[in-house]
């Protein structure tokens, strides 16, 4: 008999973990059967806000245990491998936050793992079910850009770095639990959007700078151990004749950035707000596209549509075999192999290539005390 319900475990019950909790709870399709997380307070907290009877400290345990189809990985980003690799191998598909893992080393042995075991692994891009997305995605497959030629990543904050600027925890801002910073943290986003868009292009050499200027409160630098990038540069060459610029900020003085672009010898594309540059009768036309009448489409009319309304409304209708699941751990694996590469050149003083940054990686995983079975 066709299942009708996944059964899903959410490990990490911290902001991002309840978030999740929280749209699984809006998905019929996702029933959420245990929570873990070692701090027990905060798993108490989460398993009576949200009627949650099933609660584990121990990951191994939960694994071993509970009957799950799917595991929800919501840990720093030096935890993904390890723990996700774990929930593989006992036999659960899996879903993880972004980014990947917290180096390019670890997000391709997870990769590995999933193709292994025959294990689905789902990483968190928001960014690919956007209406812009969507709306853009229909305008390239169908040609009307011509030969794309080159991309262009922004992602600004003035000032919104974690902890040492006000919210969330420390743990984002040192390489020893997250790998990196607003490349990392959301960079992730506008970057994967675009190679999503344009099918997942071959790197071949990339070249950046990574800057740590603005001013902080020094109280907060020395609890936190604050190491990690605020302002990520970048400049990547795909196989094709294909090229992308990144500029991803966490806090700079400047004006905001305007939007992440996808430049076409027909015609271009702005993401936010969603534009489609071109030339008509010898003419520079903007043309804007009405989201809402799409969205609306899409929900009466195209109801295959809904598959596609959030990541993990995505990965449950996949589970149950009503659509194809997205290449998202690929799409975050060169994601992050472009990331990585920018921290190489910016440690080696030069460019690199994409072979350099496959030799140069490293495991950065941590030891999970509660992991195993």
């Amino acid at each position: 008999m066709a299942k009708d319900k996944i059964r899903v475990a959410i490990i990490g019950n911290g902001i991002i973990g309840e978030s999740h909790i929280q749209t699984y709870l809006k998905i019929p399709e996702a029933q959420i059967a245990a929570i873990c997380d070692i701090n027990e307070a905060r798993l108490n907290e989460i398993g009576d806000r949200y009627h949650i009877d099933r609660r584990y400290t121990h990951i191994g345990k939960m694994l071993r245990d509970e009957e799950l189809d799917a595991v929800d990985v919501c840990l720093h980003n030096n935890m993904h491998a390890p723990v996700s690799i774990a929930v593989m191998r006992s036999g659960r598909d899996c879903y993880c936050e972004k980014p990947m893992a917290g180096s390019f080393y670890d997000a391709r042995e997870m990769l590995r793992v999933s193709e292994e075991t025959g294990r689905k692994l789902h990483i968190q891009l928001a960014f690919l079910y956007s209406n812009e997305t969507k709306a853009a995605k229909r305008f390239i497959d169908a040609g009307d850009l011509g030969r794309i030629y080159h991309m262009r990543s922004y992602g600004f904050r003035r000032r919104g770095r974690p902890y040492v600027d006000g919210y969330a925890a420390k743990e984002f801002v040192n390489t020893a639990t997250s790998g990196g910073g607003a490349l990392f943290d959301m960079g992730v986003y506008h970057i994967s959007q675009l190679l999503y868009l344009t099918g997942i292009p071959e790197l071949e050499r990339v070249t950046g700078r990574t800057y740590a200027e603005v001013a902080m409160d020094e109280g907060r630098r020395a609890i936190s151990g604050y190491n990690v990038e605020e302002l990520g540069l970048g400049f990547a060459n795909y196989k094709g004749g294909l090229s992308l610029d990144v500029l991803e900020s966490w806090a700079v003085h400047g004006r905001p950035f305007p939007s992440s672009v996808i430049m076409g010898s027909e015609a271009g594309v702005s993401l936010n707000p969603l534009v489609i540059h071109s030339r008509h009768h010898d003419l520079e036309t903007d043309t804007t596209v009405d989201l809402g009448q799409m969205d609306y489409l899409a929900h009466t009319v195209y109801a295959d549509s809904a598959h596609y309304d959030n990541s993990q409304q995505h990965w449950i209708h996949a589970l149950l075999g009503k659509c194809e699941l997205l290449p998202t751990a690929k799409i975050a694996l060169e994601t992050q192999r472009l990331q990585e590469g920018i921290y190489f050149s910016e440690k080696l003083g030069r460019e690199v290539t994409s072979e350099e940054i496959e030799a140069l990686s490293v495991s950065k995983a941590l030891e999970i005390p509660n992991i195993a079975l």
